[in-house]
């Protein structure tokens, strides 16, 4: 949205002005919500019959009787659940959003159960055909490759993305975004030759003769995904639109964008002042827009009651299943012939104790991204410190995917106040090759231990880190409750977690952790009325909770999407 950020108010008046203000014309009046469960997650998970609703607001919540009562004669609209359950609206702990959009420009090169992509060939088969319909010289730009899904078992080369396309340069981004493969071209536009130095923090794999494979790893690969990911006006309008309709349909009433730059933070401001984003936000800075707001140096001019500041987010080490995690012990199968290869980190511990430090001292929450053992103990060093020099009560500080995390950690992250927010997903979607490649059956059994932080006391949220993997709420919901791999596996029993205690890591805790608990998250008399109504209950069929649809999405006391419409 860089390049063409002045134009999206022209393009607002001429495109989609009708509907901006048919919608924003329209006050939600009084609505009765009853004749099912109400799952309202306050603090004692009370579950009510009927909630009455005027305007944005939650006016009642209880007994039928008693909320009528409420009424006081007025007239009310009425909604039968006809025993559907209403529940709050879900809330992204983590994401990136418009992320899952960007497939409706860019090319998806998902492998099952997320996509259709086997082999390295059908890679090199749809940047073809991508390529046959783009203009020579413009980029090329494909997303969510697995090369541990491919039938090779290898990354694709820059000599297999030349197969598809000489005349564009090309580039595709690894499932984890933190790793990406560019052809020729790409390399060349990019610098990247014989002679370019890997940079701090990342790596650019070279081949037995050193040549550049085309596979760039974590800093190496920022500057060229930063830069591919920066659609035109319309295509992002397009990615917004497309990613707005998806997390409405999953219950999602408040999304999460996070490491986000300035341009993108304006731009998602104004596109929510001006109606096109439907749903709340949580936008989290990323170090520089951070640092420059905490400064004054940067004023995004949120609309409070639409989009919200959260954590400045910090990224201390990559991807597990990049082999860029950084652990304490080596990985289960290292990627080469090193049989102590254990990751590395993005930062080093004593920069990032500086860098934690200062925004601390700035007063901002902090999100820091650790995967692996090894950079979750530098952060916690470098929370601990800044707590130590500074102490401030209450920081919520927090640690995104905490994906390894040690009893011992664990056991800081209460000491500390720290909030896990643990990417559970992970023993769905990678559990299988946790346990027999990348982690070993223990630890695999271990990673986003939810009963671990339980037993501490610890409030954690949990999420799905999309456009990584979809943004599905339920079936995140199941995986913490059944830790059940694509094969079949159990991955590690003891760390399951209930049905109730997962519902609240998608909404009161997840709202604890963005600071908004006291406006949204629970089903309360004075909060928001973000809501989200299911065919059934989670609660009854654990073992059945991804199955579970979505029939309507209320914003605000707003039906923004209903299932059969």
């Amino acid at each position: 949205m860089r390049r063409a950020l002045p134009w999206v108010v022209i393009v607002a008046v001429l495109v989609l002005l009708p509907y901006v203000i048919a919608r924003w014309s329209q006050r939600p009046g009084r609505v009765l919500y009853l004749g099912g469960p109400v799952l309202t997650m306050d603090a004692d998970n009370r579950i009510a019959d009927a909630v009455l609703t005027d305007g944005d607001r939650i006016v009642a919540v209880g007994n039928e009787a008693e909320v009528r009562s409420s009424l006081g004669g007025r007239s009310v609209r009425t909604v039968e659940l006809e025993g559907r359950v209403l529940m709050p609206g879900f809330i992204d702990a983590h994401g990136h959003f418009p992320g899952s959009g960007l497939t409706a420009v860019m090319v998806d090169l998902n492998s099952p159960p997320i996509g259709s992509i086997r082999t390295i060939e059908e890679i090199v088969a749809k940047l073809r055909a991508k390529a046959a319909e783009t203009t020579k010289g413009e980029w090329i730009v494909g997303l969510g490759y697995d090369d541990s899904l491919l039938a090779e078992r290898r990354h694709p080369t820059r000599q297999d993305l030349d197969r598809a396309s000489t005349d564009h340069p090309i580039a595709i981004n690894h499932v984890s975004g933190h790793v990406g493969v560019l052809n020729s071209s790409g390399l060349a536009l990019e610098g990247v030759d014989e002679s370019t130095p890997d940079p701090d923090g990342g790596r650019i794999v070279r081949d037995t003769s050193g040549s550049a494979t085309g596979l760039l790893e974590e800093e190496a690969a920022q500057r060229w995904i930063a830069a591919r990911l920066q659609p035109s006006l319309l295509d992002g309008l397009r990615i917004v639109r497309s990613a707005n309709a998806t997390y409405l349909a999953a219950g999602v009433t408040t999304a999460q964008s996070g490491l986000t730059p300035r341009e993108l933070i304006s731009g998602l401001s104004l596109l929510s002042r001006l109606g096109f984003v439907d749903i709340r936000l949580v936008v989290w800075p990323d170090e520089d827009a951070g640092q420059a707001i905490a400064d004054g140096d940067f004023d995004p001019s949120f609309d409070r009651k639409w989009v919200n500041l959260g954590a400045t987010k910090v990224v201390a080490d990559g991807s597990i299943q990049a082999y860029t995690g950084y652990l304490s012990e080596p990985y289960h199968v290292p990627p080469g012939d090193d049989p102590t290869y254990r990751g590395y980190p993005r930062i080093e511990r004593e920069d990032l104790i500086g860098r934690v430090k200062r925004l601390h001292d700035a007063g901002v929450q902090i999100a820091v991204h650790g995967n692996g053992d090894a950079a979750i103990d530098d952060i916690l060093d470098a929370y601990e410190s800044a707590q130590k020099s500074n102490p401030r009560l209450d920081a919520r500080h927090i640690i995104i995917h905490s994906q390894m995390a040690r009893e011992d950690q664990l056991d800081r992250m209460a000491q500390l106040g720290v909030i896990p927010s643990f990417f559970v997903l992970h023993t769905y979607y990678w559990g299988d090759r946790h346990r027999d490649i990348f982690m070993g059956p223990e630890r695999a059994a271990r990673m986003s231990p939810t009963q671990s932080a339980l037993r501490r006391g610890i409030r954690f949220t949990i999420h799905t880190d999309t456009p990584v993997v979809p943004i599905e709420p339920l079936r995140l919901v199941w995986a913490a409750v059944n830790r059940q791999s694509t094969g079949g596996a159990v991955i590690g029993a003891e760390q399951r977690i209930t049905p109730m205690q997962a519902l609240r890591a998608v909404t009161i805790d997840a709202a604890h952790q963005h600071f908004e608990d006291q406006e949204k998250g629970s089903l309360e008399p004075g909060k928001l009325a973000d809501m989200v109504i299911l065919d059934r209950s989670p609660l009854t069929s654990p073992a059945e909770i991804d199955r579970i649809v979505v029939d309507q999405t209320i914003v605000g006391g707003r039906r923004l999407y209903r299932r059969d419409q």
